[in-house]
Formats: C-alpha cells, structure tokens, sequence
C-alpha cells in the first residue's frame, strides 16, 4: 500500500536524511519518496502507525 504524508516541518535535504533513516526502519517500508517544494512524504509498505511514529523520532510532525 502506498501512503501519502504532509510534513510541513520538511524543507531541506537533511530533513529528507533523517526522515529516510526514521521510516526505512519500519517493516515492510519498500520505498520513500519526498517532495520538498509540496512537503509531502510518500511511503510505500509498512503499517500507518509505525510510519507516523517514525516521522515523530524523526523530529517531524505529520498534518
């Protein structure tokens, strides 16, 4: 399943970094992509709870 995030914390690389690092540690996540400009997060795989918890430790909130 493929999940759409709005971060609107999100604005730069280093902010793709540690939330890459966050979410690709959930199982079952199989590919995270970002739009910056949008501040979106798309997630394919993983459960929706662990995915926003992720985010969280990440030091991002979801909308």
């Amino acid at each position: 399943m493929t999940r759409t995030y709005s971060v609107p914390g999100m604005s730069c690389g280093h902010c793709v970094e540690a939330i890459t690092g966050e979410v690709g540690k959930v199982e079952g996540v199989s590919d995270v992509r970002f739009d910056l400009d949008a501040k979106i997060v798309t997630v394919v795989g993983g459960e929706h709870d662990a995915i926003i918890a992720a985010i969280d430790d990440a030091g991002f909130d979801v909308a």
